[in-house]
């Protein structure tokens, strides 16, 4: 069964300016999602699954162009499937708060996938780059988890993924044992050019070397029914919030403390970065030029 992944492409990108999932950044303006569907078929992976607005698919499949006679690890012809985060998808007892056009969150994109991860999945932001060793640990994670109960994520260092152009919201995580005990999805976190980082929402200084989940997650098929329920509560609990949504640390923090999720964390030897602010563009078009520089990606990703 070919291992999935889950590109989550729908957000807004409001505090970039702009729709960053398709900001061409590379030497020859690759997206950054074409990296992570580059490094993922080099792991192991042989099914890409984009979750989009509708609007979005004719430039999706011009991408995809690019995707024709690729391979996967084993040879197989690469799979590439869509899913679309709209409203329509929303339970049929809730009703959209009037003005609202901000989708509902990560776990309602996940949600939005169902039909098209057919097997073991890892999901990722389709603005963020994370390495080859983050893929090729996941991929040997995901044969060897449970069909029932067991998880996985990638967890990258606090410091190595703030910004100095504004706020970020990262997922705080405790690791013990290898595995995850909490995960506290915590809003506007500053980087301050002497290294100090500080909660803002609490006025706290935080570790720079705490672990950080950047929304690389491993599941198994399982894990819908769990989004489902978990979705529908949050909608009955959420009213008319116009801002009310529901993100996949939070789901998985709920899991773990009642039980029901045992999540693996991995810790990747490559580097993670991305782009929450247009002004930390510069940085990371330098850093993917000195990985095409270095042999690490051919010259093109699209030859």
């Amino acid at each position: 069964m070919k291992l999935s992944l889950v590109i989550m492409a729908a957000g807004l990108g409001s505090r970039y300016g702009g729709n960053k999932q398709v900001d061409g950044i590379g030497p020859h303006g690759e997206f950054l999602m074409e990296y992570a569907i580059y490094d993922a078929l080099r792991a192991g992976f042989g099914r890409i699954v984009f979750i989009i607005k509708p609007e979005m698919r004719e430039l999706i499949e011009r991408l995809c162009g690019s995707l024709a006679g690729r391979t996967a690890l084993d040879g197989s012809p690469a799979e590439v499937c869509y899913a679309y985060q709209t409203f329509d998808s929303l339970p049929a007892f809730y009703r959209v708060p009037a003005g609202r056009t901000r989708p509902y969150g990560t776990v309602h994109a996940l949600l939005c996938a169902e039909e098209a991860v057919t097997g073991p999945c890892c999901v990722i932001n389709a603005d963020d780059f994370y390495g080859l060793d983050a893929y090729r640990q996941m991929a040997q994670e995901l044969r060897r988890l449970p069909a029932e109960g067991g998880a996985a994520m990638v967890g990258y260092l606090l410091k190595n993924t703030a910004s100095l152009h504004g706020t970020v919201t990262r997922g705080l995580c405790v690791r013990q044992g290898g595995f995850l005990d909490s995960v506290r999805e915590t809003r506007n976190i500053q980087l301050y050019p002497d290294g100090t980082l500080r909660d803002l929402g609490a006025d706290r200084l935080l570790d720079p070397d705490a672990l950080v989940s950047m929304n690389f997650w491993g599941f198994m098929p399982s894990i819908f029914p769990v989004l489902r329920r978990d979705f529908e509560a949050f909608l009955r609990a959420a009213r008319d919030d116009p801002k009310a949504e529901r993100l996949l640390p939070e789901l998985v923090d709920s899991q773990i403390q009642q039980g029901g999720l045992r999540v693996s964390v991995l810790s990747s030897a490559g580097q993670w970065f991305g782009m929450t602010y247009r002004e930390d563009r510069e940085a990371v078009a330098q850093a993917l030029r000195r990985l095409h520089e270095s042999g690490e990606y051919p010259e093109s990703l699209r030859d």
